[in-house]
């Protein structure tokens, strides 16, 4: 599916960046920037059912390898540096092989839909698109206007049936098996997504593992300069 992207920048080093769920390129408006001003022509794509890209034509089209392939057909391969938040780390994860970015970030990433009641569901991310701009404020006290504003207009545009694509992945193990390339993981703190026991598990698999102190899931947004300085020497 042809994907729409937004780039900043013109350097000779290309950095490429994916979203989470329910989110788009704008989730990026300060890091895409940022990294602008080190010297890298900055990518950010929306993946399929997000932003400005096309619709897949139902839940079953909205899976991880979906995403995957998506990202192989629109983005450079070889880049600098791939950076991916939450199901858009998931999604780089497995795009990992074919894109062959020199170091990849992956930002709290969704390896793992847990079961239950704490786990992943659907319903949850659906209900979201209901939600108040005062509502989002609530779940993201740190959160900037325009990060708000943001959000609110990101949200609108997310095709919901993409939350049902991955209910199928519910509980699987979606933890990749290497780093494969130098591989940095920032955390929240606490990580809902990735357990102290799962962080000693990715660093035993080649990962280096941060934590940004006191920082939610979307930490770019939480904690902008916590992130890039976790980032430092990787960029």
């Amino acid at each position: 599916m042809r994907l729409h992207t937004t780039t900043w920048g013109s350097g000779d080093r290309i950095a490429l960046l994916v979203h989470g769920i329910m989110s788009d390129h704008r989730t990026w408006r300060r890091v895409g920037p940022a990294l602008a001003e080190r010297g890298y022509r900055v990518i950010a794509v929306d993946l399929r059912g997000h932003g400005r890209s096309g619709r897949a034509a139902g839940p079953e089209e909205y899976g991880p390898d979906d995403y995957a392939d998506d990202l192989v057909e629109n983005l450079p391969v070889g880049a600098e540096l791939a950076v991916g938040h939450s199901l858009g780390g998931l999604v780089l994860a497995r795009a990992l092989e074919r894109l062959k970015p020199d170091r990849a970030v992956y930002s709290d990433p969704a390896w793992h839909l847990g079961e239950g009641p704490d786990g992943y569901r659907a319903e949850l991310f659906v209900r979201g698109k209901s939600m108040t701009r005062e509502q989002i404020r609530g779940f993201n006290p740190h959160w900037s206007d325009e990060d708000l504003d943001t959000e609110m207009a990101s949200v609108r545009d997310w095709d919901e049936r993409s939350a049902y694509g991955l209910v199928d992945f519910v509980g699987a193990d979606l933890w990749p098996a290497r780093a494969g390339v130098p591989s940095l993981v920032a955390l929240a703190d606490p990580s809902m997504l990735v357990s102290p026991a799962s962080a000693r598990m990715l660093e035993g698999r080649g990962f280096t593992v941060r934590t940004v102190a006191k920082s939610g899931h979307t930490i770019h947004r939480d904690d902008f300069d916590g992130f890039m300085s976790a980032l430092s020497d990787w960029i």
